[in-house]
């Protein structure tokens, strides 16, 4: 396995606490890229910038790349342009929701 399958796997385990769906197949997760010294930098966003929660997440998010064996470093910004929107969640979040019709 790559270590940025590592890392999906990772973000796979992370939950906005509001969503029974995990942050990477919500399509919270705008961008993910891992250098080759294995400092990774994640670019995401929340379903809304007044979200309660927010600072949990990014934390959460962090830790959880922070936790993945052979990641040096970890970078976390949050964005809000793009706005977010259900056309960034993944099939089985949108079945998991009821949102594929």
């Amino acid at each position: 396995m790559s270590l940025e399958s590592d890392i999906i796997r990772a973000l796979r385990q992370v939950y906005d606490p509001e969503i029974p769906v995990n942050v990477y197949d919500l399509g919270l997760i705008y961008e993910l890229n891992v250098d080759q010294d294995h400092n990774v930098y994640v670019q995401m966003t929340l379903t809304a910038p007044n979200c309660p929660m927010a600072d949990y997440v990014v934390d959460e998010v962090q830790h959880a790349v922070e936790d993945v064996p052979g990641v040096v470093s970890v970078k976390v910004d949050l964005v809000f342009e793009p706005v977010w929107d259900k056309s960034r969640m993944s099939e089985e979040a949108l079945v998991e929701l009821g949102l594929d019709e």
